[in-house]
């Protein structure tokens, strides 16, 4: 057969179109003239053997024709006319006729050079392409990031009323200097602020565990917060639902609360308690965690307890007594 085109471009007999393609461009960019200017008069031979190689094998009728005859046959084809009894016997099929391409015009097609432009400047450009195809491939790589995890973090409201701190220790998978995967523990410290809400979400970036060629993913902890056995949170109000008998509700009561933070709060009611009448007390409620010094208010929802049943003397006072009340 003469010259091995499969051999210049380093491929097996079965290559695919993209096989070509590759092997092309990965000895194209090799043999540049432009890159081998200690030596250029040999990178241009084989530059132009590349090229010759990829233009033949990589239109199938060429293909077929080189496979068949040999070089020879495309080389007789290109110097005699497309008709001629010569030209159909040298490639073997009526009519053809083998027009190489020049090595640069097809280096300018796979690295998109123009008529205007130097030899040195499309290999330059060539060069800057490949190296930005490579650069946002790392890029790409760097930027591939573990998806998040998130833990619920429980809270009293007592906690979420003062604010504190909490620690949690955490255990994650880490490559050693070998590159197996090993087991750290680490401890976490969470200030959690005075105000903060169910659902507001502390990131630690990339906490999470780690892989060769990932981004470790960010551990978010995201607070719950723990069910009171008297308070209920509102936004930034507390609400409470305080029991009391009719006989307070009609005579007047004090109430002794203790605050979400230790104190003694004494909510004193000296008029008429009627069905569900609510009474606000400002600036009781939790604190605000955008303005710290602001709170929400502290609400008291009464629910009056109604005697199950009076004896005929009670009720005989109760008339006496309230006779005239409505007036």
């Amino acid at each position: 057969m003469g010259v091995d085109y499969y051999h210049i471009l380093r491929v097996n007999r079965n290559a695919s179109e993209e096989d070509l393609k590759k092997a092309y461009k990965r000895l194209a960019m090799k043999w540049h003239p432009d890159k081998n200017p200690d030596n250029k008069k040999e990178a241009e031979a084989k530059f132009k053997q590349i090229s010759e190689a990829y233009d033949v094998l990589s239109d199938p009728h060429k293909r077929q024709i080189y496979e068949f005859y040999g070089e020879q046959s495309l080389q007789a084809a290109e110097s005699v006319g497309p008709y001629s009894a010569a030209g159909s016997q040298a490639a073997g099929n009526s009519g053809f006729r083998y027009n190489p391409r020049d090595a640069k015009d097809i280096f300018d097609e796979f690295f998109g050079g123009s008529g205007d432009v130097s030899g040195s400047d499309r290999f330059k450009r060539a060069n800057g392409n490949a190296a930005e195809i490579g650069r946002s491939q790392e890029k790409k790589k760097a930027n591939l990031k573990a998806a998040a995890i998130e833990s619920k973090l429980v809270c009293s409201l007592e906690e979420l009323y003062k604010g504190c701190r909490k620690k949690m220790r955490i255990a994650r998978s880490v490559p050693d200097e070998f590159g197996r995967p090993k087991t750290v523990e680490e401890i976490l410290k969470i200030d959690i602020k005075p105000g903060w809400k169910k659902g507001t979400k502390i990131t630690f970036p990339e906490k999470g565990n780690q892989e060769p060629g990932v981004t470790p993913a960010d551990l978010i902890f995201v607070v719950d917060e723990k069910p009171h056995a008297f308070y209920k949170r509102d936004g930034n109000d507390l609400v409470v639902d305080q029991k009391i008998s009719l006989l307070e509700a009609l005579t007047g009561v004090t109430l002794n609360l203790t605050t979400l933070d230790g104190r003694n709060l004494a909510v004193s009611m000296t008029n008429i308690v009627k069905p569900g009448h609510e009474m606000v007390i400002p600036n009781e409620g939790m604190p605000n965690s955008k303005e710290p010094t602001k709170r929400g208010d502290l609400i008291i929802k009464f629910d009056i307890t109604f005697p199950s049943r009076l004896t005929t003397e009670q009720k005989s006072d109760l008339r006496r007594a309230l006779s005239g009340a409505d007036n």
